[in-house]
């Protein structure tokens, strides 16, 4: 059954690349928000835009430390942690801290306002799969102490205590599994592929491909994301919930794929695999497609160009690090 339609949302990580689309989308419904983000992988010119927007808040926070909101709120989606192998490896304990200690305090604002959370969780916790396509009832093959382990374990340590307050404290609470999404304002230097690929490519550098490149990704545009969050939490489904594109492709084809619509002459190159890279990621969206009538909706290669288009469109694009 949907729920209302939210009046005040808080959104953690919302000066973030999904974060800030999704203050964005609720902002245009006339939904008031206050974006919270402490801006150590966020920006504030992806919310600049929003600033003078009647009932959107902008609160420069740690909720590792503590997350006070006054007044009403109806939903609490927590979206705050670092989400990109170099954040989260420049950042390991904060992102232990952020997935543990913000996710108790966002979750016990929630408690506070008797509202509706939503904990952003992530394909990661598959980790390399044996599974394939992954469902939500599989449990993941993860490296507790490898390098991804960080985010790994942060994520399911989050969904572990988002799912002992709704059992514990009974707060509506629900999980949704984002896998690969892409889209405007993701950072040249954040180090996942996509924008990695189109800023070398549109810089006429060499399109570095980890390993030989066969293993695969399943892309999701940022649109057909956010929609896919959105529905689940106005829903009264507890998840976990895979929100995902089915369709897999292998990081080479990705990598041509983008190298043809930039029309770059960049040369393909091959780097070392990362450790623990996994081999396969694909959802398996049957759950989200029957609960809440959910699928994507935008084809890759047109949200390939936008993003592309938004690349180019920039003034300055920084030099990935």
């Amino acid at each position: 059954m949907a729920k209302p339609e939210p009046r005040r949302v808080a959104i953690t990580g919302g000066a973030g690349f999904v974060g800030s689309w999704l203050c964005e989308v609720l902002s245009d419904r006339g939904v008031a928000v206050v974006c919270v983000d402490n801006f150590s992988t966020g920006s504030t010119a992806n919310v600049a835009h929003l600033l003078d927007r009647r009932g959107f808040e902008l609160v420069e926070s740690d909720i590792s430390a503590g997350l006070a909101v006054t007044g009403e709120v109806d939903w609490v989606l927590h979206f705050a942690s670092p989400a990109s192998p170099p954040d989260y490896l420049r950042l390991p304990v904060e992102t232990l801290r952020v997935g543990s200690l913000g996710t108790m305090h966002a979750l016990d604002l929630a408690r506070e306002k008797r509202c509706r959370f939503v904990m952003a969780s992530t394909s990661e916790v598959y980790g390399d799969p044996l599974e394939h396509p992954q469902r939500e009832t599989y449990w993941g093959n993860v490296n507790p102490v490898g390098p991804r382990s960080v985010y790994d374990e942060a994520k399911r340590f989050s969904e572990a205590l988002t799912t002992a307050y709704r059992t514990a404290y009974g707060v509506d609470t629900t999980i949704v599994r984002i896998f690969n999404t892409y889209g405007p304002r993701m950072r040249p230097d954040d180090g996942r592929a996509i924008p990695t690929f189109i800023f070398q490519a549109v810089n006429s550098e060499a399109i570095t491909v980890a390993g030989d490149g066969s293993q695969t990704r399943s892309i999701c545009y940022i649109d057909d994301t956010v929609a896919g969050i959105l529905a689940l939490a106005s829903s009264s489904e507890c998840g976990p919930v895979n929100i995902g594109n089915g369709e897999e492709t292998t990081m080479l084809e990705l990598a041509e794929r983008i190298k043809r619509l930039v029309g770059s002459s960049s040369p393909i190159t091959f780097v070392d695999l990362p450790k623990d890279d996994p081999r396969v990621r694909c959802p398996d969206i049957s759950l989200a497609r029957r609960l809440l009538g959910w699928k994507p909706e935008v084809d890759s290669e047109a949200g390939l160009t936008k993003t592309i288009e938004w690349f180019v469109s920039r003034s300055e694009v920084p030099q990935p690090s």
